[in-house]
């Protein structure tokens, strides 16, 4: 047997700590004067946007703040969003985008929770970030004026970004991890079921899923990314990091409005964009004069919930090349890709859209992706059929759960991160979201998909969003209660719904319960299911007609 490893010892040479920070020295090493950001009047190359990082860095480590300390950020999707994700962990920090729709209680926890050193912060948010700095006067704020946008001036007892990265040094000799294993991030979970949970990413994984990213869309060099999803959630699916490695163009937006983004889309020759399914579902439906100008392939990717095969239909109509991804917040984001197949281009639209509903396979840099029994931890029958729990394994899953070592435990059980996402695997090693495990309504001992019912939901043309949750029902136990949110200017009623459903689906999984309204939803456009639940619950919901 031959000694491997005698005399061939790891060293500076031949070994260094993945970290995602790095792309950015090389896009200005090798394409400093390429774009790098666009925002308003803002037009700014690699070279510029490295150098304002490293000043950040630099500033930041003036202020005292250095190795996992926390910074903590309230920023809509505008340039120095980007620059945070790298200046902050170039200090040494660890970097806590924090959404900008939470109310101040949630924030307050968050800060406190993560002991954040800092928050920079947009000044349109002045007035929550007093809320924050009477409960927490030690708190050090860095205000951000957006010159692209009709915001507040920087008010007096907050640090001026501008004026800090101008104390700031552009050659800052940061340094990479001294292990890949250290944090890189703090992301908070959503915490409809208690306190929201503290995520924390290492730099490895950072690296690994921004890589995965490229791979799975075969992202070009220099592409043009427009920024519809927030870079706070799952710090932007990694993609601050993967544009960078591909040093492409950061088209940041402050809000999502569907005119805007086409026009964005058609000036500045957006090449890839994502969202979820809602914000999918406003660009199909847009006026068809909105999308005047754009000529050039677009590529999408859609998550956050299981897209309907009838939108995904809808934006491949409409000439958008969609790529259909799936993940959460303690696997960086997306880690399972349907990963189209050539022959699946043959096939009749809507079966297309079927194959592609599916959340996939697992990402290059993932190590392992399964739908397991959770009991017993082996893998359902890949018969389509057979209900499990999606577990990840590998890089790109987190470090764990920031102060809370019992939760951690409890999500690792058995050597798997336990998503509670039930899912069946596909004889092809596709697996199917069937439902979260919360989700499953449980009707007359039947176990029914709220998903499915969605889906068929979605095939109704005067649907533009639809929720189903469980309500209760004395004789059933549970029964299927359809939160329904129309086109505009679109009549539909309880019986239309019915008869539709009853098309596509077995009698006991038809809503007994149809509800009209417009449905709640997150920042990131996922329905918020669990006040829908709420409301299910109450008399008020349940229409016994």
């Amino acid at each position: 047997m031959t000694d491997f490893t005698s005399g061939l010892e790891r060293s500076q040479v031949n070994f260094a700590p993945l970290t995602p920070l790095d792309f950015i020295a090389r896009a200005s090493e090798v394409y400093g004067d390429r774009l790098a950001v666009v925002h308003g009047p803002v037009r700014r190359t690699w070279a510029e946007t490295y150098r304002r990082t490293r000043r950040l860095a630099s500033a930041l480590g003036q202020l005292g703040i250095g190795r996992d300390d926390t910074v903590a950020v309230l920023l809509p999707n505008i340039p120095e969003m980007v620059e945070a994700h790298f200046g902050v962990p170039m200090a040494g920090a660890v970097l806590n985008t924090l959404n900008t729709r939470l109310d101040a209680p949630s924030l307050l926890y968050m800060l406190r929770h993560g002991e954040a050193k800092a928050l920079i912060a947009d000044t349109e948010y002045l007035p929550l970030v007093g809320q924050l700095q009477q409960e927490l006067p030690g708190l050090r704020v860095i205000g951000v004026k957006d010159v692209g946008a009709d915001t507040p001036a920087v008010p007096a007892g907050w640090l001026n970004y501008e004026a800090l990265l101008a104390g700031g040094d552009p050659e800052f000799d940061w340094q990479p991890p001294a292990d890949e294993w250290d944090a890189i991030a703090l992301n908070y979970t959503s915490g409809t079921t208690g306190d929201p949970k503290g995520v924390v990413y290492h730099h490895r994984g950072a690296a690994l899923n921004a890589i995965s990213n490229i791979l799975e869309w075969d992202m070009p060099k220099h592409a043009v990314y427009l920024w519809t999803l927030p870079m706070f959630h799952c710090n932007g699916w990694c993609f601050p990091w993967t544009l960078a490695a591909r040093a492409g163009v950061n088209v940041c937006l402050r809000k999502f409005d569907a005119q805007q983004v086409l026009e964005l889309i058609a000036r500045e020759k957006v090449s890839h964009y994502c969202g979820a399914p809602i914000v999918q579902s406003a660009l199909a439906n847009a006026p068809a004069e909105w999308r005047a100008g754009i000529g050039h392939k677009v590529s999408t990717m859609v998550a956050a919930a299981p897209p309907s095969s009838a939108m995904l239909a809808q934006m491949a109509e409409m000439g958008f090349d969609i790529t259909h991804v799936y993940g959460l917040t303690e696997v960086y984001g997306p880690a399972t890709v349907c990963a189209k197949q050539e022959d699946w281009a043959a096939l009749p639209l809507g079966e297309q859209a079927q194959l592609n509903a599916r959340q996939g396979v697992r990402y290059h840099l993932q190590r392992s992706v399964a739908v397991m029994d959770p009991e017993t931890l082996q893998p359902v029958p890949a018969d389509g059929e057979t209900l499990g729990e999606i577990m990840f394994r590998g890089n790109i899953c987190m470090k764990g759960y920031l102060k809370n070592p019992r939760a951690t435990e409890e999500a690792f059980r058995g050597g798997w991160f336990h998503t509670g996402d039930l899912a069946v695997m596909n004889p092809d090693g596709y697996l199917r979201i069937k439902d979260r495990s919360k989700d499953i309504i449980i009707s007359g001992g039947e176990n029914i998909s709220s998903i499915e019912i969605e889906d068929a939901l979605y095939q109704h043309p005067a649907v533009l969003a639809a929720a189903v949750v469980a309500a209760p029902d004395p004789k059933w136990g549970e029964v299927p209660c359809a939160f329904i949110e129309t086109r505009k200017d679109v009549e539909l009623t309880k019986e239309e719904v019915i008869a539709h459903c009853r098309k596509l689906l077995a009698g006991f999984k038809v809503p007994k319960v149809v509800v009209f309204r417009e449905l709640p939803k997150t920042s990131t456009g996922k329905i918020q299911k669990f006040m829908l639940r709420e409301e299910a619950g109450s008399a008020s919901a349940i229409d016994p007609g």
